[in-house]
């Protein structure tokens, strides 16, 4: 007969099982790290932990990497729009960007001097926002909103309990999350662990045109939510940031103290007394660079929402601190509020209830043409009759032709475009655009951007099949009218342009992924593209492509963003239609429209399709 187990060797078995079930769950959290409170040690994924926990993970990451840096941006979320890139050049200094989502003063005041007393600092920016004044020591969520026990002081078993026994299906989804992770952003992984801001490598690119447009995709402004919100925390702010102000002075730290924009419609939710007096006690305690309400909060393209703006007013914002007149400022964005001229400067700054803004933006037709000829059957082919037709009838309207380095200048500087700009565009890089088109834009004082395709520069064969194409231009020949400032040669890909049944199948659509074709593959064939096409532009012509029109007008958000990051400005489409550049925001350049202008497009037409 088989014995049965005591009751007690029951008990037994039963506690071991636990205790076994609590070493597997705690070894598991450990080993999976998804806040990376232990220093994520096997899977390294730093990114998604400072996605789930920026505080825990960030100072994790330093432990590791504070050798890297000697000065840091302290603050909320909209701290992230400070790009460490401008802040190490205007600074010449090492920035890590220490945003903390709901970050109040507390938190704030607890990092800086944890940094201060343990690593190099020479730089502390601290960034303040509105909500500053609602919130202070407070915790929202013990796992995602924890600071770390460093700072906290929490009891060692209370702290490291919450993370070990946590609920594994943060450390599970962290598991499938890296398998199906990929080169863009996904709401998994949405910082840049080197230098600790959000990646916003799609926001950066992501097609800005009118206001209309934007309310479409962003449309919390176009009927924006009303609020009563109560300023409750103005001593206990004072108090951090006195703090934080001795602690610099005393360790030779330079501090400087910004205030955020922050969207108009936000703010109106607060009283203008006591929105004068938070700013103003701050201000009193240490300068700070004000940047809450001027014309910039009164545009909804610069903001996600009412607290988010995007990285261009964050550079502005730098420029206007380090007086860097290269960079577009409005005049009114920034003020150094001080203890002698705070409450002067805040007493009037949320006035305006209604402010009539007038919009510093530009409409900005563009043309797209490619081959002209003598004759011609093909609507799009142009006859040099007709195309002088149209650049008579440009210059008659009025219109003055730009490019795009014009463009940026007018995104990005105090740089300005003329009435009526117009873009002349041509895509391939035909023979034709030299022989007929170069001497008609010169007689009217008009000027083109040409798109050559890398491969068939100076060609007449298809480089696969050597079956015969229109003759293309060589670069030689077309230096004399690129130094004329005529034609601007600018990038229809290297080898983007591919022609079902003149190339090797399968083509590749544009600048669109094969099939196939694994993301690191296309990455990288982006990356070489680009290369061989900068090598043959500088080559000859001396400079490497800003701009590239898209083969076809196909394109995805992943070439976009590999584009940007290679240096492309401006990238257009041709999808019909008119464009808006926008002063400060250079990705208004990305996915811009063109109007296909045909053979039998009379001049008045053209003019009639301009106007919109």
């Amino acid at each position: 007969m088989k014995k049965r187990l005591s009751s007690g060797k029951w008990l037994i078995l039963f506690v071991l099982s636990v205790i076994l079930i609590c070493i597997l769950w705690a070894a598991f959290n450990y080993v999976t790290d998804p806040f990376g409170v232990f220093g994520d040690r096997v899977i390294k994924w730093w990114s998604y932990d400072e996605t789930n926990n920026p505080r825990t993970a960030k100072f994790s990451y330093l432990k590791e990497h504070h050798d890297e840096y000697d000065s840091y941006v302290v603050g909320c979320s909209s701290t992230s729009s400070y790009p460490t890139s401008e802040l190490n050049e205007y600074f010449d200094a090492s920035f890590y960007n220490l945003i903390m989502y709901g970050a109040d003063l507390y938190d704030v005041e607890g990092l800086c001097r944890y940094l201060v007393e343990n690593y190099t600092v020479k730089n502390l920016v601290v960034n303040i926002y509105v909500d500053n004044g609602i919130s202070y020591d407070s915790v929202s969520n013990y796992l995602t909103h924890s600071m770390p026990i460093e700072i906290s002081g929490d009891s060692p078993l209370e702290y490291y309990g919450r993370f070990l026994f946590a609920n594994p299906s943060y450390g599970v989804e962290k598991i499938k999350d890296k398998i199906t992770d990929t080169y863009l952003q996904k709401p998994f992984d949405v910082f840049n662990e080197k230098t600790g801001a959000y990646d916003k490598s799609v926001r950066d690119v992501e097609h800005i045109g009118d206001t209309d447009s934007y309310l479409g995709v962003y449309p919390v402004f176009a009927d924006y939510p009303k609020y009563d919100l109560t300023i409750t925390e103005t001593e206990n702010c004072v108090k951090s940031l006195t703090a934080i102000r001795e602690l610099c002075r005393e360790n030779g730290v330079n501090l400087v103290v910004v205030s955020a924009p922050v969207y108009y419609d936000y703010l109106t939710a607060f009283e203008k007394d006591e929105l004068c007096d938070f700013y103003s006690a701050l201000a009193e305690v240490t300068p700070i660079w004000d940047f809450t309400s001027s014309s910039i909060s009164r545009e909804p393209r610069y903001f996600y929402d009412s607290t988010h703006f995007r990285n261009a007013v964050g550079k502005m914002a730098l420029a206007r601190i380090f007086d860097d007149d290269g960079v577009y400022i409005p005049d009114d964005f920034g003020f150094l509020a001080t203890a002698e001229n705070a409450r002067g400067h805040f007493s009037t700054l949320f006035d305006v209830d209604e402010p009539d803004v007038t919009e510093d933006t530009k409409d900005v037709p563009i043309l797209m043409y490619h081959h002209l000829a003598e004759t011609s059957e093909n609507p799009e082919i142009i006859t040099p009759e007709s195309f002088e037709a149209q650049m008579k009838a440009l210059r008659d309207a009025g219109y003055t032709a730009v490019d795009f380095d014009e463009l940026y200048a007018y995104t990005t500087t105090d740089a300005t475009l003329p009435e009526k700009p117009v873009v002349i565009t041509f895509d391939d890089g035909y023979s034709s655009n030299l022989d007929f088109a170069y001497p008609i834009l010169e007689k009217y004082g008009m000027k083109a951007t040409v798109f050559v395709i890398g491969v068939s520069v100076g060609k007449d064969t298809y480089k696969d099949t050597g079956v015969a194409m229109t003759p293309h231009f060589s670069l030689d020949e077309a230096l004399a009218a690129e130094k004329s400032g005529v034609i601007r040669i600018e990038s229809h890909g290297f080898d983007l342009h591919e022609v079902e049944g003149r190339d090797e199948s399968p083509i590749r659509e544009g600048a669109l992924q094969r099939s196939g074709e694994s993301e690191s593959e296309y990455i990288e064939f982006l990356r070489a593209d680009t290369a061989s096409e900068n090598e043959l532009l500088a080559g000859t012509l001396g400079h490497k492509m800003t701009a590239l029109a898209y083969p076809y007008g196909k394109f995805t958000p992943l070439s976009e963003v590999i584009l940007n990051e290679e240096g492309i400005r401006a990238t257009v489409t041709v999808t019909s239609g008119m464009n808006t550049v926008v002063k400060g925001l250079p990705q208004s350049l990305r996915a811009m429209n063109r109007f296909t202008v045909y053979n039998g497009t009379t001049p008045d037409e053209l003019i009639k399709m301009i106007k919109g």
